[in-house]
């Protein structure tokens, strides 16, 4: 879009309620001015983005909000948001309903480069809400399956109720050369819960990826970030083979009010997909 402060107008067309402080919106391109004119097919055409990049979604009248797009550039017409409810403005898009009108500017940002994880091995790793980020990459390689080689979800939250996407974990497992792993924290499990007990990391031990020809895709909490990597570091992963996203340090989305800045870096417009090297050479702080 020509201009950067200008937002698309989305129908929400679907709300799923995920956990009961988190939700996901699918988003369709309204028909100009109103929005209620219904969708913008010529619009929704042309809009492109990539795995990995973001967006600003805006409560008019309460501001503006920056998550990822959570769903696949290979489902076209619409996108998907999945965000936790935390303040002002997350908690008027948490009130929408079907049908009303909600502003979206994007794609900003850089994005995950899959052209270059053709061929090789995936491992996801993801805690909590930390899955909304890396599910649109999930339902991209999931889509183009044959580009690539064995994957690997390994998610967790800290109980049962926690966890995101429930509806598709399952079916993601049902893919060809697929597997997915799930965990919840000592303690937050139910009596008919039958997936894994154990912190992600301990986890992600016991299932023991191969690291040969192989990426790693991780995103959560910054604990379990933490003590993750030098599981991976373990396991034969190579700093330069491991990816995050620091979605969590954007603000205005393009880099003007300075939010994002981490030493030389502005997240909104060098993110916020970095390599493990890359973080390496930031300061502690992010």
């Amino acid at each position: 879009m020509n201009n950067i402060y200008k937002p698309y107008l989305m129908t929400v067309s679907e709300i799923i309620e995920e956990t009961y402080d988190t939700k996901t919106l699918k988003l369709v391109f309204s028909a100009e001015p109103t929005g209620s004119g219904g969708q913008d097919k010529s619009v929704a055409d042309a809009f492109d983005f990539k795995a990995g990049q973001f967006g600003l979604y805006s409560a008019f009248g309460d501001g503006e909000a920056t998550f990822c797009i959570a769903s696949s550039p290979t489902r076209k017409g619409y996108i998907e948001c999945c965000f936790r409810k935390t303040g002002r403005v997350t908690k008027a898009l948490f009130d929408v309903e079907v049908g009303d009108t909600i502003g979206f500017r994007g794609p900003y940002g850089n994005y995950f480069p899959l052209d270059m994880f053709e061929g090789k091995n995936i491992i996801f790793i993801a805690g909590g809400i930390g899955l909304a980020p890396i599910r649109s990459v999930i339902w991209n390689c999931l889509d183009l399956l044959k580009r690539f080689g064995k994957i690997t979800i390994i998610y967790g939250a800290r109980t049962v109720s926690d966890l995101v996407y429930k509806r598709e974990l399952p079916e993601w497992s049902k893919y060809p050369n697929t597997i997915v792993v799930q965990t919840v924290d000592p303690g937050g499990e139910t009596k008919d819960w039958t997936g894994k007990i154990g912190l992600v990391p301990k986890i992600l031990e016991e299932t023991h990826p191969d690291s040969t020809n192989a990426v790693a895709l991780i995103c959560g909490p910054p604990i379990m970030i933490k003590f993750t990597l030098p599981v991976l570091d373990k396991l034969g992963f190579t700093a330069d083979n491991i990816y995050t996203t620091l979605e969590n340090r954007m603000k205005c989305g393009v880099g003007k009010c300075g939010r994002c800045n981490v030493g030389r870096v502005y997240v909104c417009k060098e993110g916020p997909v970095f390599t493990a090297k890359q973080l390496q050479e930031l300061p502690a702080e992010y």
